[in-house]
């Protein structure tokens, strides 16, 4: 009997896929790459184009001496690597380092490990895409040049253990200017306007918004204006003006893609996009049911398509016909999908079985799984349902000259929402008392003005940075997490409360690559290289064109950057403070965290202390000095130095001057100074220093 080797990335999968073929299959894994650029040198022989110098992974001899022992014995060896460009280039590897005849190595991909999926794979093996081999051979050749040129260049003037990286910098860049953004905010004043009336024979009163004139909306700016409506309304009568009733559709969710799925998880779980990704690969790699065995449970997580395929269709369309009946099955028009080429490949994150619900196999997941899992099927499930229907109502309120607007909708047909919603649609909205028509005559309560303040544009989390990366077309699915966990992890971003903020160390590195590497930081430039990848996949663009292209600027800005940037002065800096243990001044240090006070006797002395910075303003509480603190995780903020017997605390830099309008303290914002207190409002352009 012919003998076969299939050979897979993971060991998990072995499991999952060794229950679909029969004794005269094989199955091993290459865990993941088996040759790769080499850690200790660039790797790439810039001098020759650019021809990249594979060698084998460390630690990964034995491994692939055992598949060489495998390779030797199999009449016919599949490679079953990942459908996508990193997986088609772990084949490639493999094809390479195995050393045995390439007449009998064949690709597989399958966008599920299912039995069906994978014995189908086998009849359509096919040789290696080249194409998609050469996309990531272009990706990794740039990141790469970028990685290996620049970080010795933040070594040099920072610190040794930082890193560049071509979407870490803009996804850091991104970071650092809307902290920019929050910190130059200086919040406007508006008013709102509510009317409590009393409709004849309710119990329960109606609260109807302020909208303006019968000709016009109106914003109520300050309480000038504010007081002058106020007035305007004095002894008015009210009644209804005008009933509309409507219908609105909410349309069904789109199946998640991996951009999607990290957003939800981050949104509704909680979930980091490390662990999103971490528990989406368990799920698709298989997991130990009860009574079936190692089970494949979602297709395939890296994706950026949302097409679904026909089999997936008609399974979701029979199992939604007799859970919740045929009125809840979608319409959908037939024909394909318009989209790029990765749609033709690839599927939208489903479950491998719809009819697999998430109670029937909670006993056999852990809690998060259970819940990632839990999530995508909703998802998936309402992506398959009708549309949900709801009747509308707005009614206008005529008040004097003014007019005031109600608006109220009530669910007609669930839809999807049965299986999958929202937090916003779960809000229960305004409930329209049924004696109300046309001229009904209402009687005031009660008028409620209302002040409030603009707010700032909102702290990044993981999720909506996701969001704004892939708007931007920078990086695809798989960068996503690893981009994020490299800017925590080098202490270039600390999150709090899922909120991320640039660390001081994020400042200076941030600085240093928008001064010395314009290009590598512009959004639009580092977008418009990976639509070019797009094109090598595609087979319009040769791999190696885009580097040539791209090297000389990259060298030209690292050559200026050697000889130009002024280094950062940030070690050894002597201070006044003195060490208690040994009488030496103490000197300023930079750390993994940021600076510090170090005793300079060491090794002989090891004494440290946190460094707060004096900005030169008295403390607005007590009079003794402000200093620039930092929280555990890195964030900057202003305190005073007699902490914690006095509690001031500020995110902006407080002023010297005091407010003239109320007395209290000003807060530096870019190029002016604005009352600490919105109520205030105060705010004037700062003078220049100097």
């Amino acid at each position: 009997m012919a003998k076969y080797l299939v050979i897979v990335e993971s060991p998990a999968k072995v499991k999952t896929i060794k229950k679909f073929l029969g004794k005269n299959y094989e199955v091993a894994a290459s865990q993941g790459h088996v040759r790769d650029l080499p850690k200790s040198q660039l790797g790439i022989d810039v001098e020759h184009d650019f021809e990249p110098k594979y060698i084998t992974i460390r630690g990964k001899g034995e491994l692939l001496a055992k598949l060489r022992k495998s390779a030797k014995k199999a009449d016919k060896i599949f490679l079953a690597t990942d459908p996508d460009r990193e997986g088609e280039a772990i084949s490639w590897h493999l094809k390479t380092a195995l050393h045995t005849d390439e007449g009998k190595m064949h690709r597989i991909t399958f966008n599920e490990i299912t039995k069906n999926a994978v014995k189908t794979s086998l009849k359509e093996a096919r040789d290696i895409d080249m194409n998609l081999v050469d996309a990531q051979q272009a990706r990794r050749t740039l990141d790469r040049l970028v990685g290996y040129q620049i970080s010795p260049v933040l070594w040099a003037k920072v610190k040794r253990g930082l890193s560049a990286g071509r979407v870490q910098s803009v996804a850091l860049r991104l970071i650092g200017d809307r902290e920019d953004e929050i910190n130059a905010f200086i919040p406007e004043e508006y008013w709102s306007l509510e009317a409590v009336l009393d409709i004849p024979g309710e119990k329960k009163p109606l609260v109807a918004k302020f909208y303006g004139s019968r000709e016009e909306k109106i914003a109520i700016h300050d309480r000038e204006e504010m007081d002058v409506i106020l007035k305007g309304l004095e002894g008015v009568s009210y009644r209804v003006d005008e009933i509309k009733k409507g219908e609105r559709v909410k349309k069904a969710p789109l199946p998640f893609t991996t951009s999607t799925l990290q957003q939800e998880a981050a949104k509704t779980l909680n979930f980091s996009t490390q662990k999103t990704m971490r528990l989406a690969q368990q799920l698709y790699e298989g997991v130990d049911i009860k009574g079936a065995g190692t089970v494949a449970l979602i297709s395939y997580l890296r994706t950026d398509s949302t097409r679904i395929s026909e089999e997936a269709k008609k399974n979701a369309k029979e199992y939604i016909a007799q859970t919740y009946g045929d009125s809840y099955t979608a319409e959908r028009k037939k024909g394909p999908e318009k989209g790029k080429k990765i749609q033709d490949a690839h599927e939208g994150i489903r479950p491998t079985d719809i009819v697999r619900t998430p109670a029937s196999i909670k006993e056999s997941l852990a809690r998060d799984q259970y819940r990632l899992y839990q999530l995508i099927w909703k998802r998936f499930t309402a992506s398959q349902m009708r549309d949900a229907r709801y009747e509308t109502t707005s009614v206008k309120i005529a008040g004097g000259d003014y007019i005031f607007t109600v608006s109220a909708s009530k669910i007609l047909f669930d839809g999807f929402l049965s299986v999958y919603s929202q937090d916003e649609d779960k809000k229960s909205g305004v409930v329209l008392a049924k004696g109300l028509d046309e001229d009904t005559e209402l009687s005031v309560q009660e008028l409620v003005p209302e002040q409030h303040f603009t707010q700032p544009p909102a702290h990044y989390t993981e999720a909506s940075l996701v969001r704004t990366l892939e708007e931007l077309g920078i990086g695809r699915p798989s960068t996503y997490a690893p981009t994020i966990t490299t800017l925590i992890s080098r202490h270039y971003v600390a999150k709090e409360k899922k909120n991320l903020y640039i660390t001081e160390l994020g400042e200076v590195v941030n600085g240093i690559m928008l001064q010395a590497f314009p290009s590598i930081m512009d959004v639009h430039f580092t977008a418009a290289m990976e639509e070019l990848l797009d094109k090598v996949e595609e087979g319009e663009v040769e791999w190696k064109k885009i580097v040539r292209d791209f090297y000389p600027g990259l060298k030209e800005a690292i050559d200026a950057a050697q000889e130009e940037l002024e280094q950062v002065k940030i070690e050894d800096e002597v201070t006044d403070v003195v060490c208690e243990l040994c009488g030496r001044n103490m000197v300023i240090k930079y750390g993994p965290h940021g600076r510090f006070l170090a005793c300079p006797g060491f090794p002989e002395c090891r004494n440290t202390k946190p460094y707060y910075e004096k900005i030169g303003v008295p403390c607005p509480l007590c009079g003794k000095e402000v200093v620039l603190k930092k929280t555990k995780k890195g964030r900057k903020y202003y305190g005073c130095e007699d902490n914690p017997d006095c509690e001031f605390m500020s995110w902006q830099k407080p002023s010297k001057e005091k407010c003239p309008q109320c007395g209290g303290h000003l807060l530096e914002k870019g190029s002016k100074l604005v009352c600490a207190s919105e109520a205030c409002g105060f705010v004037k352009v700062r003078e220049k220093e100097g």
